[in-house]
């Protein structure tokens, strides 16, 4: 079980829009220099719905080789068709992951006894964990807490990334968790409050760019140190909410480019942020890290690779 900061990677693109595989490389080194307890591939923040197969299964390849077991490598390889969710689990667990994130079956949304047998096919097809990923906000559906309870039973269902935003659905999550099953925080603002109920950390967008302080945060919290878990939550609150001022990755990706990560733009349906949104980001990001701040991520990058 991973406790702590998972961070959501981004896929870097080129300026031609193809994929960076080499400074995908640099980031896996980086978050490895950076504490980061666990990295997630091919998700939300990774814009995977616009990715072909083969650039999908380079990214897999990519990234579990210079990650080379020093870090937990999650994979994203749900789907909505329940066929190629279990296709794709079966082949990332035999180049190497560590872990799956599925996600729930969205678009043809189905019912209590349809998500348990999705999850169930698909767990039944692999021996490595799965992290479930329930985000209805992207999905249109969520899974329901009877159907959790039961998918939490398999031996290969090890956890919860929860981003429903409900956190009187958290709550009751939160009464599954234990040494067999996790709980961990879709949302960068709950990170404390779902701690608070016993959550294990993160799957972070925001560690995208400040991983060593998302690292601090959640082992400040699981340490012991709640006021300081709490302090830094409050801290980057305002920064944490203007990366999702626009739709995830776009303000990420706008943020890492400017401090000279270079991970590149984004790949259509995603579009340029509206001048006032990024002139937010900006500022908020101005007050939160500070100019010498900027500099240190981009120097901290530079001297990990």
């Amino acid at each position: 079980m991973i406790r702590g900061s998972i961070v959501a990677l981004i896929t870097p693109f080129h300026e031609d829009g193809s994929v960076n595989y080499d400074r995908l490389r640099e980031l896996i080194l980086w978050h490895i220099e950076e504490g980061t307890d666990g990295i997630c591939i091919l998700g939300t923040t990774a814009e995977t719905p616009a990715l072909t197969v083969t650039e999908r299964d380079r990214i897999v390849e990519v990234s579990i080789e210079a990650a080379e077991k020093r870090i937990p490598i999650l994979v994203g390889s749900g789907s909505n068709n329940t066929l190629v969710a279990k296709e794709q689990s079966i082949k990332y667990e035999r180049m190497g992951a560590d872990g799956l994130l599925v996600i729930t079956p969205y678009y043809n949304k189905t019912n209590k006894a349809g998500m348990i047998c999705h999850f169930t096919e698909i767990a039944d097809a692999v021996s490595i964990p799965i992290i479930l990923y329930n985000v209805p906000g992207r999905t249109g559906c969520s899974l329901t807490y009877e159907a959790l309870k039961e998918l939490s039973q398999h031996k290969n269902i090890v956890g919860i990334k929860e981003a429903s935003g409900d956190i009187s659905f958290v709550t009751k999550v939160a009464r599954l968790t234990g040494e067999d099953f996790a709980l961990y925080s879709g949302n960068d603002d709950m990170i404390v409050p779902l701690m608070a109920v016993g959550g294990a950390g993160v799957i972070s967008v925001a560690a995208n760019i400040i991983p060593k302080e998302m690292h601090r945060l959640t082992m400040a919290y699981l340490s012991g140190n709640v006021e300081l878990a709490k302090d830094m939550q409050l801290k980057y609150l305002e920064f944490i909410n203007a990366l999702f001022i626009e739709t995830n990755p776009i303000p990420i990706k706008e943020a890492m480019n400017w401090v000279g990560m270079n991970v590149g733009k984004y790949r259509l349906p995603l579009y340029e942020m509206e001048d006032s949104t990024r002139e937010y980001l900006f500022s908020t990001m101005s007050v939160i890290l500070e100019e010498e701040g900027m500099r240190v991520v981009e120097e901290r990058m530079r001297e990990a690779v």
